[in-house]
C-alpha cells in the first residue's frame, strides 16, 4: 500500500476513532483463522480468498456492533472500510468485483447470523464454499446473489 493509499484509509478512521481497534482486531483475527485453515493460499483469487473476505466483513460487523450498538451502523462502517480498501489496493477489475461481492456476502451473513459465535460462522462459511461459483467475467456476478465467488481453482 502506498503512502497515499494509507492516507485515504487513515482519513476514514479519523472520523470514527473508536472503531479503529475493533476493525483491526477483526482483520487480525480473520488473517489468523485463514492462515490456520488455508496457509498462504487465501492470498490468491480462490475459494479460500472468498472465505477470507466474507469472514473479514462478518467479524468487522460483529466487533464494531459492540461499539456502535447498532447493526445497521456497523454494516455501513464495514462497507465503507472494506470498499475503500478494495479501491486503494488496485487489484485487477475482476478480482476487485469478486472481493466486493464476497465482502457483501459476509455482511449479509452477519445480518442473518449475528448471534452465532465465531466457530459457528467459520463452519457456516466453509459450508457456503461448497456451493461457491467460479467466475471468469464480471457479468457472471449477478447470477451469484447468495453465493461466494472465486476466480482460480
Amino acid at each position: 500500500m502506498s503512502l497515499g493509499q494509507f492516507f485515504r484509509l487513515s482519513l476514514l478512521f479519523i472520523g470514527r476513532p473508536l472503531l479503529i481497534v475493533p476493525t483491526l482486531q477483526a482483520t487480525k483475527r480473520t488473517m489468523k483463522i485463514c492462515d490456520s485453515l488455508y496457509g498462504i493460499t487465501h492470498h490468491k483469487s480462490n475459494k479460500a480468498n472468498a472465505f477470507r473476505h466474507a469472514l473479514w466483513n462478518f467479524l468487522i460487523c460483529q466487533k464494531t456492533t459492540k461499539i456502535v450498538k447498532n447493526s445497521a451502523k456497523s454494516i455501513i462502517w464495514t462497507q465503507k472500510v472494506t470498499n475503500l480498501y478494495e479501491k486503494v489496493t488496485k487489484n485487477e477489475i475482476l478480482d476487485e468485483i469478486m472481493d466486493l461481492h464476497n465482502n457483501a456476502i459476509g455482511r449479509n451473513v452477519f445480518l442473518l447470523k449475528k448471534e452465532q459465535n465465531e466457530v459457528e460462522i467459520v463452519d457456516f462459511l466453509q459450508e457456503m464454499l461448497k456451493n461457491a461459483k467460479k467466475i471468469t467475467k464480471i457479468n457472471e456476478i449477478p447470477t451469484t446473489e447468495n453465493q461466494l465467488v472465486y476466480i482460480l481453482e
